[in-house]
């Protein structure tokens, strides 16, 4: 059973993509159709799916990521969320993805319910108490989330850096980040992990750009920035979908050949389940191999 932490140790570049599952079946069968074009030219070394909020998709992201790992051979990681879940239901959910061979889990606290309720009594407050229960009670990978612009909630940055800390700390094997679009973010916040003594892999997460409206919005939810030079370019384009994604290609293809020049422990794409942008940046960055 491959773990993906061990994958991050064997001195190469290390390629992931992350899809979310889709809301109905024949959805499902068409995310998996998405994943085998990405296994043809992608060579992905593995897939993770997402989690929606109040696990609210938590059956379709396991039933997604067991048949990604067993129908199309793609080591799979399902997210885990732990905001408005008992520690029974977290390990309830664990003991499910174990016994469908799924052994990676990016343990996340997940965003609050949109009602505004709390999590329960007997629940778990955040990521860093999620990894440390999971590593307490079963034998899989875990991996962990980071922000190389700051977390929008945080207090501070230091502080930020100090859950990220406690994150390898209590065994998270890597961290990946949210997206960004300046490699200077992520550069620096990799030297300022390194002096606070994280000696995990740092994934830097990518996102093509292919709609400028929803690239804004993603943003501003996750409190990345867009350099003012590359929206600028993306505004005078935003009506025209073919050049908002050539755009995005071209950005995203010189951020990975930079970020792989430069020793990054691999690349982990947030795909929005659309493989075109995808395979296109994937194939200039093989091309190189």
């Amino acid at each position: 059973m491959i773990r993906i932490g061990d994958l991050y140790e064997q001195g190469r570049p290390i390629f992931s993509f992350e899809f979310f599952p889709p809301k109905t079946d024949e959805a499902v069968e068409g995310l998996l159709r998405t994943v085998r074009e990405l296994k043809e030219v992608g060579r992905p070394d593995f897939i993770s799916v997402t989690y929606g909020a109040g696990g609210g998709t938590r059956s379709r992201t396991l039933a997604c990521v067991s048949r990604i790992q067993t129908e199309l051979g793609i080591p799979a990681m399902a997210h885990l969320a732990c905001m408005g879940h008992t520690r029974a239901e977290i390990g309830e959910i664990v003991e499910r993805l174990v016994q469908s061979g799924i052994r990676n889990v990016l343990a996340l606290r997940g965003d609050p319910p949109r009602d505004g309720a709390c999590s329960p009594v007997d629940g778990l407050a955040n990521a860093t108490d999620l990894i440390d229960y999971v590593r307490g009670h079963f034998d899989v990978d875990v991996g962990g989330a980071c922000y190389p612009e700051t977390h929008p909630e945080a207090v501070s940055a230091d502080r930020d850096l100090q859950f990220a800390v406690r994150k390898a700390e209590l065994g998270a094997r890597f961290l990946i980040t949210q997206l960004f679009f300046d490699n200077e973010d992520y550069f620096r916040f990799v030297e300022r992990a390194r002096r606070s003594g994280i000696g995990v892999p740092i994934v830097p997460g990518i996102m093509p750009i292919t709609n400028v409206a929803q690239v804004e919005r993603f943003t501003k939810l996750c409190g990345a920035r867009i350099p003012s030079d590359l929206h600028a370019r993306l505004e005078r384009h935003r009506e025209d979908p073919g050049a908002v994604m050539a755009i995005g290609i071209e950005h995203a293809v010189t951020q990975c050949r930079n970020l792989l020049r430069e020793h990054a422990p691999g690349l982990h794409f947030y795909t929005l389940n659309k493989s075109l942008a995808t395979r296109v940046i994937l194939a200039a960055i093989r091309a190189l191999e």
